[in-house]
């Protein structure tokens, strides 16, 4: 194994780090409609101002540790979204601290800051964009299932205790539904969509798992 493979699979884009750190965010912020929406607000918020700033500054930037520089800059960014969190919603914030600390991260780790290099605004916007919104719907989708299921309720950030549910169901949910809201609720749940999407995928083209 010669040296940049060896440093893709430790910590490049083949690396188990940066799929630890998506499945990390997904089962944390997916309990909560409330948690999946900020969760998905800071996923545009950090991959879009931390690409704009690296376009920006990709003139001054020294060749070396940009990889670096763009997870300080990532890191930066989501800081801001947190205290803009805290301004808005003091409870939820503190709620969606350990979510939010992992967007950075996530955005560092998934290589988006070597797709944008060399492209337009227009592009890097797009690219950026594309990938938080992917990354962010997969969320909400999952919290749809888990909070309705799991809570009986829907819940958006607000209120008194941070939280406030917008929607709550009369009756308790049976026990094999309440484990949605768990993480191995959520582990599980994430299993099967991604069965679901290997089927569909191999069903339409069956040449790309050969």
């Amino acid at each position: 194994m010669n040296r940049h493979l060896q440093h893709r699979v430790l910590w490049g884009d083949l690396s188990p780090f940066a799929y630890l750190l998506g499945g990390a965010l997904l089962v944390m912020a997916s309990d909560r409609l409330a948690h999946a929406v900020a969760a998905f607000v800071a996923l545009v918020w950090v991959y879009c101002l931390s690409s704009l700033a690296a376009f920006g500054g990709s003139r001054i930037f020294p060749a070396r540790g940009r990889s670096v520089l763009f997870a300080f800059l990532a890191s930066f960014v989501a800081s801001l979204y947190l205290l803009l969190l805290m301004i808005l919603f003091p409870l939820g914030a503190l709620q969606m601290f350990f979510i939010v600390a992992f967007v950075p991260m996530l955005c560092a780790g998934s290589g988006v800051y070597r797709r944008i290099e060399g492209k337009g605004l227009t592009q890097t916007l797009f690219v950026s964009l594309s990938e938080a919104v992917a990354a962010g719907a997969l969320i909400v989708i999952l919290s749809l299932i888990r909070e309705p299921l799991g809570f009986r309720s829907l819940s958006l950030l607000g209120g008194p205790q941070g939280i406030m549910l917008v929607y709550p169901f009369g009756a308790d949910s049976p026990l094999f539904l309440r484990m949605l809201s768990s993480s191995f609720g959520a582990l599980l749940l994430l299993g099967y969509l991604l069965g679901m999407y290997r089927y569909i995928r191999a069903k339409h083209s069956p040449e790309e798992d050969r």
